[in-house]
């Protein structure tokens, strides 16, 4: 199926390519668009973070020394210059790749649907955070965070199946992360794992109407009153007690009238975290256990900032840097549903990443690229050729 293609462009047969054109035509994409597509500049987009380019002139010049490969690579423009591919992301609309982001995401998340997450649950579980990232006030003035200084924030929802993000949202650095729960699209029986960042009681109680669970951390000065107290086994695990009750001060009582469960353990160093949850019936070590699964977040965040181009950005304006972002999300989701369709399971992303990265215009399939060394093959010399005589 892939041979004599170039590995780019088998990574690339796994884009839905009328889905694309679709999301391109809802936004009007390429109105008076002659040359350079949309998909030419998803294609450039995405080239560059798969091969760790540094800026519009780096692309350019990577690019053009592979001119006649552009159109084996899926490109249907002659060339690329860096002005056209700034002018590109900065006019086109960031909607249209954050649309199709989101498409990849219904594609991926069924494939890891009954991937292990390290705890035994059916349920759905959900880790939501935010990650801030840094800008220069002077340059990017329409994303303010403080006096001296801009950012935007990444506010993710985590199916911690496969750690695929479910839903993204971009905010300036301004915008408190608990605002953003208004956003999400609550799934019954889901459970929801939140820092106490997002400890706003109305907004709990909301995720609790939904028939949906969240486990979350109690702030020191969260007022709770004991209604009964079930047993715990405080020998052989950390679990200190396990209670349910409600909430005293008149304003939490307000946002959140019913009853609240409060389970409390210590952890390796001897500090003692309190967890509140809307779930009665999982053990309480399973309720701290699972509140740890909420770091594999942060790891994401690690993991994209690191691996992926979202921290120095090819453009200064608001729409270069969405469609910079969504495209960069674009490009992990691809990786990920390419995993899965070629049963790489053994290899992490962070290996096939680095493989493909070196790896662009060889011809090898990509599972054949990804396969182990083989141990039967003869080497290509006699040992006694490095005899010394």
């Amino acid at each position: 199926m892939h041979q004599g293609k170039l590995v780019f462009a088998q990574l690339m047969l796994y884009l839905p390519l009328s889905t694309f054109r679709r999301c391109v035509a809802e936004h009007n994409g390429e109105h008076k668009v002659k040359d350079f597509s949309c998909l030419d500049q998803f294609f450039a987009m995405a080239f560059a973070q798969l091969t760790y380019r540094e800026s519009l002139r780096d692309i350019e010049v990577n690019l053009r020394a592979q001119a006649r490969r552009l159109y084996h690579m899926g490109f249907r423009c002659q060339t690329i210059s860096r002005n056209t591919l700034a002018n590109a992301n900065a006019t086109r609309p960031w909607q249209i790749y954050a649309d199709f982001a989101q498409h990849l995401i219904g594609l991926a998340r069924p494939l890891y649907a009954t991937e292990p997450f390290g705890l035994e649950l059916d349920a759905t579980v959900y880790a939501f955070d935010a990650s801030t990232i840094d800008l220069c006030l002077s340059v990017f003035a329409w994303a303010p965070f403080r006096s001296t200084k801009a950012a935007i924030k990444l506010h993710t929802l985590l199916d911690l199946r496969g750690n695929i993000p479910s839903f993204i949202h971009i905010t300036d650095g301004k915008t408190h992360e608990v605002n953003v729960m208004d956003d999400l699209n609550l799934e019954p029986g889901a459970f929801y794992l939140m820092d106490r960042g997002y400890l706003d009681f109305a907004r709990l109680f909301v995720i609790h109407e939904a028939r949906a669970f969240f486990v979350t951390r109690a702030k020191s000065n969260t007022k709770f009153k004991r209604r009964y107290s079930h047993p715990v086994d405080r020998i052989n695990t950390p679990v200190m007690c396990d209670q349910t009750g409600v909430l005293t001060t008149y304003q939490s009582r307000k946002d959140y009238p019913t009853t609240m469960r409060r389970v409390v353990v210590k952890d390796d160093a001897g500090k003692r975290l309190v967890f509140l949850t809307n779930n009665f019936v999982l053990k309480p070590q399973l309720i701290a256990d699972l509140y740890r699964q909420r770091w594999q977040v942060e790891l994401f965040f690690k993991w994209i900032k690191q691996h992926l181009r979202i921290k120095v950005f090819f453009g200064t304006s608001e729409n270069a840097v969405k469609t910079q972002i969504w495209i960069a999300i674009s490009t992990y989701l691809l990786i990920s549903i390419a995993k899965k369709r070629l049963h790489l399971d053994d290899h992490s992303l962070y290996e096939i990443l680095q493989i493909l990265s070196l790896s662009m215009f060889e011809t090898i399939p990509i599972n054949q690229l990804l396969a182990p060394p083989s141990t039967n093959s003869e080497p290509d010399f006699e040992p006694n050729q490095l005899a010394l005589l």
